[in-house]
């Protein structure tokens, strides 16, 4: 934010709302000149109009020349003989299709008869006439009997290796190394070695240092020639000649705009398009009959039907309808009775008493009360309140709070600088005190 100018201009002669965009960024990357792309040469597609007239006659009206149509001669209907017979208004439905007596159909199923027996209903099923529970004395179970008993002697808290491996102190042991044969000389040791009487010290010698001679400027002047300058002199000679052959120059001929696709492909000349003038409506003189040919030839004639030239079917006299079939005949219903459940007289008796309902789990595994163990952890004491808390931490001893510098650009008169002048923009410029540097507010 230091680096736009927060307020408006305060110049008089310049009031405007848009914000100053004066900044650091707009001077450091001030905007270029643009240039104008070029102008394409492609040409305008405009419509050329033909100069020559289109022609209004198509394919079909050369080749399909109109001929003269005369109108049709429609021959004159015949004259309407009125007749003096009746219309027979009978149809072969009705004589083919005669009614006859409707009757009902007995049903084919046969009848079945249930008998409904007075003795009570034995509710009891196979399987409880069957399956009986036996009075037989319960079996013990064959598991064994391995109950835990805690002992009631107290609990001495040692291991097996506390009781087995016993401490008996250290045991002095003999040491079986082997001792040294080896006899010690008496004499004393030379210490003399190949290395030390072979190679034999020598006395170094001082190393050569090289004196530098002081520098001493040339009393020649400097003539301001390297030395491929003076080594390679330009000789004179012919300049090199280009090799690139030269185009015709065509200076008069003015450059051709138009391309190969134009001088080839041309717009063809449109003729203007040929209407007809429509004719003019002219309303018929006569008036128009509308009697229609059903009208006139088909009217209803008030006689008596016509009667029918078929010779009538002599059929006899219907007789009730035969509802025996086959099946009827043949398979007729039996007189069956209903059969009687085979019910077993009962074989066990029993018991008078009833049943305890206990299973095996609950009649050996009997609840006891349970054992309380002593716990042997040590009490709390409780907070020590004598030991004060170390409120010490790496963050606290090592990140020290520092104080939050302030941009000069917010205050109104900017500690430490001395106000100068203000700018065409409306920029006050400060001077500090100390310093020559100059201060402008917003930067």
């Amino acid at each position: 934010r230091c680096h736009h100018c927060p307020h408006l201009p305060v110049r008089p002669y310049d009031q405007s709302e848009k914000p100053c965009m004066l900044s650091e960024y707009t001077e450091k990357y001030p905007l270029y000149p643009t240039t104008r792309p070029r102008s394409s040469f492609k040409p305008e597609q405009a419509y050329k109009m033909a100069e020559i007239p289109m022609e209004g006659i198509s394919t079909t009206k050369r080749t399909y020349i109109a001929h003269e149509v005369s109108p049709l001669k429609l021959k004159p209907p015949d004259k309407y003989v009125k007749s003096d017979e009746n219309m027979d208004l009978t149809s072969t439905y009705k004589q083919d299709y005669n009614a006859y007596p409707i009757t009902q159909v007995l049903p084919c199923i046969p009848c079945v008869t249930s008998h409904i027996p007075n003795v009570k209903m034995d509710t009891g099923t196979t399987y409880k006439g069957d399956y009986v529970q036996w009075n037989e004395p319960k079996t013990d179970m064959i598991r064994p009997d391995d109950r835990f008993r805690p002992s009631e002697e107290k609990f001495d808290h040692r291991t097996v290796v506390q009781d087995d491996y016993l401490y008996r102190g250290p045991v002095a042991t003999q040491s079986c190394k082997p001792l040294n044969p080896a006899q010690k000389n008496k004499t004393p040791f030379e210490n003399r070695t190949n290395y030390r009487v072979n190679y034999v010290p020598h006395p170094l010698e001082k190393p050569y240092v090289h004196k530098y001679e002081k520098y001493k400027p040339s009393e020649v002047p400097f003539d301001g020639l390297t030395t491929h300058k003076f080594s390679y002199k330009g000789l004179a000679g012919q300049p090199a000649k280009l090799i690139k052959p030269c185009p015709p120059k065509n200076d008069h001929l003015p450059f051709s705009s138009t391309t190969e696709f134009q001088e080839k492909y041309q717009v063809w000349p449109l003729l203007p398009v040929f209407t007809k003038k429509p004719d003019v409506y002219l309303p018929p003189v006569e008036k128009m009959d509308l009697h229609t040919t059903t009208q006139l030839h088909y009217k209803n004639p008030n006689g008596k039907p016509a009667k029918m030239c078929r010779t009538l079917v002599q059929r006899e006299k219907s007789k009730p309808f035969d509802s025996s079939s086959t099946m009827k005949e043949d398979y007729k219903p039996w007189l069956c009775k209903k059969v009687e459940p085979i019910i077993h007289a009962p074989e066990l008796t029993f018991p008078a008493k009833p049943m305890d309902c206990l299973t095996t789990f609950q009649a050996h595994y009997v609840p006891h009360p349970l054992t309380v163990t002593k716990s042997y952890k040590p009490g709390w004491s409780g907070p020590k309140d004598h030991i004060l808390l170390d409120a010490k931490t790496t963050y606290a001893t090592s990140y020290t709070p520092k104080g939050v510098v302030k941009c000069l650009a917010s205050y109104k008169i900017p500690p430490g600088y001395v106000f100068e002048e203000t700018d065409a923009d409306g920029h006050s410029l400060y001077i500090p005190a100390s310093k020559g540097d100059c201060l402008q507010d917003g930067h």
